[in-house]
């Protein structure tokens, strides 16, 4: 799976953050503003910028953003290590989302994590595993996040809705030091606006064997790169160190768009942090 943003969207996105003109990017980086907009636009190098410069001027890690423009792709995640775990990916409006299914091997209980645009790929693999959906966690209302929601709710009128808007009536609020039981997995929720101001990040635990905790982070981060700070660029870098790049290293990060990394991945790689 590519990476959600290329380097050309990381350096759009840290001019944003920096709020650095294009005038002044591409002076920086060597370019002209014709050849930043290109490079931007694609991702592509034509003509070798001042990366280190470029990087600098717009907060970035001058050595990470290198290695992203050299091609850096996380390890792909082997979810069997994580009983059971699985990722449904749905696209429309020239927009790919992820959504995520866990579940207890033994009692068969499951909660989905987002519903993605379209309900039937999620509702297949419940039916296909003979599964019960008693929660449905969503990690920022954001319509391709949820758009499929009546559809699985329609499935499974007595599911239990968990989310963090404002809206949401009070019993299915997400509250600070919530745990909630899936079987033997054990599920809590940690607060990370910035790109949304009901952003959130569910971490599941108590695995088999031990497999290191997962992350379901929404919009907050992406491999190599993070979400767009609609709310606010600091709180969203913020919260990302605090909530996210605190967790073990080898804690599977599971975001909204694009491939799975690890914690350790985005902190040696990740040019924004």
């Amino acid at each position: 799976m590519e990476l959600e943003d290329h380097a050309g969207d990381i350096i759009r996105k840290a001019r944003a953050m920096s709020n650095i003109a294009p005038q002044a990017a591409a002076q920086a980086a060597g370019l002209t503003e014709t050849e930043l907009a290109a490079l931007e636009e694609s991702g592509r190098v034509t003509k070798q910028p001042n990366t280190r410069a470029l990087a600098v001027l717009v907060g970035l890690d001058p050595a990470k953003l290198e290695t992203i423009l050299e091609g850096w792709r996380p390890t792909a995640a082997d979810l069997g290590t994580w009983r059971e775990l699985r990722c449904v990916t749905t696209s429309a409006e020239g927009m790919a989302v992820n959504c995520y299914l866990a579940w207890d091997e033994v009692s068969r209980e499951a909660a989905l994590f987002d519903t993605g645009w379209d309900a039937r790929p999620v509702l297949q693999l419940i039916a296909d595993q003979q599964l019960q959906l008693r929660h449905l966690f969503i990690t920022h209302t954001h319509e391709d996040h949820i758009a499929a929601i009546e559809g699985v709710r329609a499935q499974f009128p007595k599911v239990r809705l968990h989310s963090s808007a404002k809206t949401a009536p009070v019993d299915q609020r997400n509250r600070a030091n919530d745990f909630i039981q899936l079987g033997s997995l054990r599920i809590s929720n940690r607060n990370t606006p910035g790109h949304a101001e009901d952003g959130t990040t569910y971490l599941i635990g108590n695995w088999p064997e031990d497999a290191p905790h997962v992350a379901v982070v929404g919009d907050a981060i992406f491999a190599g790169s993070m979400g767009r700070g609609n709310q606010s660029w600091a709180l969203a870098r913020q919260k990302i160190r605090e909530q996210i790049l605190s967790l073990p290293p080898e804690s599977l990060l599971c975001p909204g768009h694009g491939p799975m990394s690890t914690v350790g991945e985005e902190r040696a790689h990740n040019p924004f942090f």
